[in-house]
């Protein structure tokens, strides 16, 4: 990953700092800290964030003397001072749209969470979180299949061998219900048999990993997008991958995401497979235009 590439600030940002904002005023610690093994983590990522957010986007953050100001808040923040007068990754969560992790290894091998701004709807809860290894926040906590056996050795030498010049990103998705979107799980809520497919959404998250070079902590940053289903299949060729990755799923997989609610959602999206090749999409031409899923 570029690394201009690393935060991203769109259109919506005024909607998105509006609402990071209120929910740290109003929520505090169980979204936003920083424990103490955290906090050179920390206040390197602001450090960085003071250069990085004026270089990348000088009409949105100028920086000062001491520290960042947010030209379109007014928001001026003393970066240097020690102690901050407000808590680090509650500075870094009022800056940014993406929601952000510091995680330290330890010297049991494990990368741990140490302070993050985990501020968007229907995220998983910081403050429960705070001090765990990262296998016990997917196996035990998240209970993600296949993390033990598959997963966990890949995302651990990742966290271990990563540099700082080179950050990584990557991107992860969902289908989930209406009923989901406000709370934490990838499955559709009340698990409704026939949920109708207007009350599907694909979510996806953008993921970055960073290490710091000062302090050695790894920033892992991630934006969540939730777009309707029946949005992203007027997108040519998503049914169809996205209907054959939902049938792709093994039992445990299948179960952990929902799939046995899926039933007319499957259905609508052979539908409109049906449809895009009727109209005259080259589906020969697939694997050219697009990369998986859709």
């Amino acid at each position: 990953m570029p690394l201009d590439e690393w935060i991203e600030l769109d259109n919506q940002y005024p909607q998105f700092h509006h609402e990071r904002t209120t929910r740290i005023a109003e929520l505090g610690t169980k979204i936003s800290q920083t424990a103490p093994e955290g906090l050179a983590g920390a206040h390197e990522l602001l450090d960085l964030l003071r250069d990085y957010l004026p270089a990348r986007y000088p009409s949105l953050f100028r920086k000062t003397d001491s520290g960042i100001e947010n030209l379109l808040s007014g928001e001026k923040f003393n970066t240097q001072e020690r102690p901050l007068q407000k808590d680090p990754m509650q500075i870094a969560g009022s800056l940014v749209q993406e929601d952000v992790c510091v995680l330290i290894e330890r010297p049991d091998g494990q990368y741990h969470l140490a302070g993050g701004a985990v501020c968007t709807r229907g995220v998983w809860c910081l403050e429960e979180r705070l001090g765990m290894p990262l296998s016990q926040i997917h196996i035990s906590y998240g209970k993600v299949p296949h993390f033990k056996e598959k997963l966990e050795k890949g995302v651990m030498n990742l966290f271990r061998r990563i540099q700082p010049e080179n950050p990584v990103q990557r991107n992860t998705w969902y289908v989930i219900g209406e009923d989901a979107i406000d709370g934490e799980g990838f499955t559709v809520g009340a698990g409704e048999m026939d949920m109708p497919v207007e009350n599907f959404y694909f979510k996806t998250e953008r993921q970055t990993v960073r290490r710091l070079p000062r302090s050695g902590a790894v920033i892992f940053t991630f934006r969540t997008y939730t777009v309707p289903i029946v949005d992203i299949c007027n997108e040519p060729y998503a049914p169809g991958r996205l209907a054959s990755a939902i049938r792709s799923w093994d039992e445990p997989m299948a179960k952990y995401k929902g799939r046995e609610t899926f039933g007319l959602l499957l259905e609508y999206l052979d539908m409109k497979h049906d449809e895009q090749a009727a109209g005259g999409l080259d589906m020969e031409k697939e694997d050219e235009v697009h990369k998986y899923p859709y």
